[in-house]
């Protein structure tokens, strides 16, 4: 699996889980938590959480849909979201650290159990029109958020190259999120 493939898979679950995490934030808190207060550790927790989350999505459309188009989507994620956790985790261990759980992450999983539930009660083109926009949603927040938020924030040099380059490559992963949209709408 290339680098490329990797780290186009990794950003385009992210994008999805933050998109769902943000907008579950309380309003009238105080101080409201924000992405941009998230350190490098927490950024590759919430990274590894939302692969966790597009991989159990795609394993979910691969289980339901029968359209060719969602089922190709979903083998491209499952295959690189499992690559680009495997990547992830061997740079923390290089870099000897452990990421950090958080209040961006809590909220993915909350967001995602609730999704797994409705788009489970669905099936066929209901199912596949369901996941398609949701995974562009989630690509299209992901773009937003690295390039707008976690890129300028990210301190390691490594982990910031690794964001820069991907970021190129999520375009393109949001391309064919589009694709998948216009091909069960029609």
């Amino acid at each position: 699996m290339s680098k490329n493939t990797i780290i186009r898979s990794v950003f385009a679950f992210l994008a999805v889980a933050i998109i769902f995490a943000a907008v579950s934030i309380p309003a009238s808190a105080d101080k409201a938590p924000s992405p941009a207060d998230l350190n490098d550790l927490e950024i590759a927790h919430v990274a590894y959480t939302a692969d966790n989350i597009d991989i159990r999505y795609a394993h979910l459309a691969l289980a339901k849909s029968k359209n060719p188009v969602v089922i190709e989507f979903a083998e491209t994620m499952v295959r690189d979201h499992t690559g680009v956790n495997e990547q992830a985790l061997a740079l923390l261990q290089k870099l000897n650290a452990q990421p950090q759980d958080n209040f961006l992450s809590q909220n993915l999983n909350q967001q995602a159990d609730q999704l797994v539930e409705e788009m489970s009660a669905l099936s066929g083109d209901a199912f596949d029109k369901k996941y398609a926009a949701n995974e562009l949603a989630y690509h299209q927040a992901v773009n937003s958020l690295v390039e707008g938020t976690f890129i300028p924030n990210i301190q390691n040099p490594q982990m910031k190259e690794l964001f820069g380059q991907a970021i190129v490559i999520f375009k393109s992963h949001e391309q064919h999120a589009q694709k998948m949209v216009d091909a069960v709408n029609n």
